[in-house]
């Protein structure tokens, strides 16, 4: 975080899951009708924009956590500008990875948020909504998504079967979590549900939003 800028949650953590913006690898589905070179340009654009709004709104400290590794320039610029801890994906399905992202942080703090880089509609406010109900006590905050899945997952406790025969990918991701949520028993929150750019007509959506708000 900058250094004249405290974090109003010292005890929490945001933790930012990233691809390295190669043409290719990042955001497909668009790159489809876009090209892969301007899918990564926007994939850089939105990464860019995720970590500055996090570390603008000085709620808790801020790590990207990056695949395949650390070293893409993109990543080591955040680091320098914004003093974001820089952090290595594991192996594994991006349930293996999320659920190691947030036991880590959960050993050294006292709740974290995991979250994206697709998702233009989030705003520190929906952050701190989110650390405001884990800081009340709650086990998670859930920030659903329209296509089915989550945008956002808070957790002050955590159990592998939140992230175990999960069908990543799909529009039941969020439905499925929900019910294991339900079966441990935890004392949880939905946010209000928003929606990330993954296909042409999220791109048109974001644009037609971004113009009437200029406009």
């Amino acid at each position: 975080m900058h250094p004249e800028k405290r974090p109003h949650y010292p005890a929490g953590r945001i933790l930012v899951f990233a691809r390295a913006p190669v043409a290719g690898s990042v955001k497909t589905r668009l790159a489809r009708d876009i090209g892969a070179q301007k899918a990564a340009e926007l994939y850089t654009d939105w990464l860019r924009e995720t970590v500055r709004m996090c570390v603008s709104s000085a709620l808790t400290p801020v790590e990207l956590w990056c695949t395949p590794d650390t070293r893409h320039r993109v990543f080591t610029s955040l680091h320098n500008e914004y003093a974001v801890e820089l952090v290595a994906q594991p192996d594994g399905d991006l349930g293996a990875r999320m659920q190691t992202a947030l036991r880590r942080a959960l050993e050294q703090n006292e709740f974290a948020l995991l979250i994206g880089t697709d998702c233009p509609a989030m705003d520190g406010s929906y952050l701190a909504r989110a650390c405001q109900e884990l800081d009340a006590g709650r086990d998670l905050v859930v920030g659903p998504a329209e296509d089915g899945g989550y945008v956002l997952l808070g957790a002050r406790k955590l159990d592998d079967s939140l992230f175990q025969g999960i069908a990543w990918g799909s529009d039941r991701v969020l439905q499925q979590t929900r019910t294991r949520i339900d079966t441990l028993g935890y004392n949880y929150a939905e946010l209000p549900e928003l929606w990330d750019v993954d296909r042409m007509e999220d791109l048109q959506r974001l644009a037609q939003q971004r113009t009437q708000y200029i406009s």
